[in-house]
């Protein structure tokens, strides 16, 4: 268990007859990176409010480093941080203000120092003086971003940390989450509903749904799950007779043109079907092929149309 940061055993919360979170069991190793994915109302945000002592377990457990989080929160909250777009500081003090307060809660050495570090790597040095609720949204993220990196924590609970950033700082949150983990060996539970971000840096995916957790993968092994890839090709030739080799051969397609086709059809076979079209009386002049996306499983296992039975 040494390797392991977070363990979350059977956590379940309820809401009068309602189950937000049932059962729920898994593990955050040292230096990677897991993704909490779902749909809204999934149980995400729930799952994370009990991981930080927000929100009280009606059942299971939580451990931080190999201690019980419930006996040991004073040591387990100076290691971990946490971050969200929608997480909200003190509004009517500054920027400054709210950030020197957490640095004195972490026991800083030099909490200054670390605030004009962190502030100028996402470019909120000409905030600082600002009042918190005077901030946009993007300015807002930034200095939670902030925040949650004070304390140099062994552990991060990122709640959509990019959403309301512009391309650059998004980026730049990415790239320094990146940096992190492979320099100090940063452990995050990240949530997200942009498919490439989560693709780009997440190690494992877990996927919950109504409280339950219905998948867990790599990104690559879940996107495997969806057997269907889309073959487009453009030719130069009769559309007849495109049309009838895909309707012997039993295919779905579409022609956005009359020299442009697109092909639904099992990954495996885009090679057979190919080398069909090359034996054709007609000239190819591209071949795009579309393979299967997070964002695919995502949206096929949230509208019911996958079988994500492990």
């Amino acid at each position: 268990m040494s390797g392991i940061i977070l363990q979350v055993e059977n956590l379940v919360k309820r809401y009068g007859l309602f189950t937000a979170v049932d059962g729920v069991s898994f593990a955050v190793p040292k230096g990677k990176v897991v993704g909490l994915l779902g749909p809204n109302g999934a149980g995400k945000t729930t799952t994370i409010q009990m991981l930080l002592g927000v929100t009280l377990s009606d059942g299971g457990t939580v451990k931080y480093f190999g201690k019980d989080f419930a006996k040991n929160r004073q040591y387990c909250l100076q290691r971990i941080n946490f971050s969200s777009s929608f997480n909200t500081l003190q509004g009517r003090i500054s920027v400054w203000e709210n950030l020197l307060v957490f640095a004195y809660l972490y026991s800083l050495k030099k909490p200054k120092d670390k605030i004009l570090e962190l502030s100028d790597y996402f470019e909120i040095t000409h905030l600082l003086s600002q009042r918190f609720w005077d901030l946009s949204a993007g300015q807002k993220t930034r200095v939670n971003l902030v925040k949650s990196l004070l304390n140099d924590p062994d552990i991060i609970l990122m709640d959509e940390p990019t959403a309301s950033l512009d391309p650059d700082i998004a980026d730049k949150t990415i790239s320094l989450i990146e940096k992190l983990k492979e320099s100090r060996e940063l452990s995050l539970l990240y949530t997200s509903h942009d498919m490439a971000e989560v693709t780009r840096v997440c190690d494992e995916v877990i996927f919950l749904n109504r409280g339950k957790i219905i998948a867990h993968d790599t990104p690559l092994g879940l996107t495997k799950r969806i057997s269907n890839a889309t073959l487009k090709i453009t030719f130069d030739g009769p559309k007849s007779l495109v049309e009838d080799f895909l309707k012997k051969r039993n295919l779905c397609f579409s022609f956005h043109d009359p020299h442009v086709v697109n092909i639904d059809t099992e990954e495996k076979l885009i090679p057979e079907t190919i080398f069909g079209f090359s034996q054709l009386p007609i000239l190819i002049t591209d071949i795009e092929i579309k393979k299967p996306t997070l964002e695919d499983f995502f949206l096929q296992t949230a509208r019911g149309s996958l079988d994500v039975a492990n």
